[in-house]
């Protein structure tokens, strides 16, 4: 048995997991977007019941209608030329369209955060699952041998370290506008520019990093 799985099992299992919460959620996969929704969870299901209440268009357009004619009730107390012409396609910026056509346009609804602290224990048991079943599970309180040899020893200052190094992650996270699921995953696989000039940096300096602890330091 093998400490790793092999490669081409990995590669598989992310593509499955990123094409099925695709498929699922009609959203791409990223585990900081999660992270977000689910801390602010108070936000989201408040979002969700506004999404419940004007879930019928009807609804929601006898809604607006009302709304826009209370904020512009002086716009329409202007009164209208006598030579104006109610055939004519009228130009009030706040008409709507004609009776005969049709411009619904259904948008897509936000993913309940349900799904998204799904997604995020998921990755917990899926690591605990796999650890189990090769026999590695065990609780530590420190990095290993390998940080205390590279880095340092003092548990005071591992733990610092890693509360520093946690909140670079998550500021980095937030101003990239993903982490390495999220642009990594389904931004390089899109071809978009941004996501690939974000994976790129975050990758490069990581290799930069580890080479500097392991050949420099």
């Amino acid at each position: 048995m093998s400490d790793y799985w092999p490669w081409w099992a990995g590669a598989v299992g992310l593509a499955a997991l990123t094409i099925g919460y695709a498929l699922a959620a009609d959203r791409s996969f990223g585990v900081s977007g999660s992270w977000d929704r689910v801390l602010h969870w108070r936000r989201e299901r408040n979002l969700e019941r506004a999404e419940e209440e004007f879930a019928d268009e009807r609804a929601l357009a006898a809604a607006l209608a009302t709304a826009t004619d209370e904020h512009f009730s002086t716009v329409s107390a202007v009164s209208v030329p006598s030579h104006a012409s109610t055939a004519e396609p009228s130009s009030d910026p706040f008409a709507g369209p004609p009776a005969d056509e049709d411009r619904t346009v259904t948008p897509r609804r936000p993913v309940p955060v349900v799904t998204h602290a799904a997604l995020l224990i998921s990755i917990f048991v899926g690591g605990l699952i796999a650890s189990l079943a090769f026999g590695r599970f065990h609780l530590r309180s420190d990095m290993g041998p390998g940080f205390r040899d590279l880095v340092t020893a003092d548990p005071n200052a591992m733990i610092v370290l890693l509360f520093v190094g946690g909140v670079l992650v998550g500021f980095g996270t937030r101003l990239a506008g993903g982490c390495s699921s999220g642009h990594g995953l389904n931004g390089c696989g899109r071809l978009d520019p941004v996501s690939i000039v974000a994976t790129a940096t975050f990758f490069g300096t990581a290799i930069a990093v580890s080479f500097l602890l392991w050949k420099v330091v």
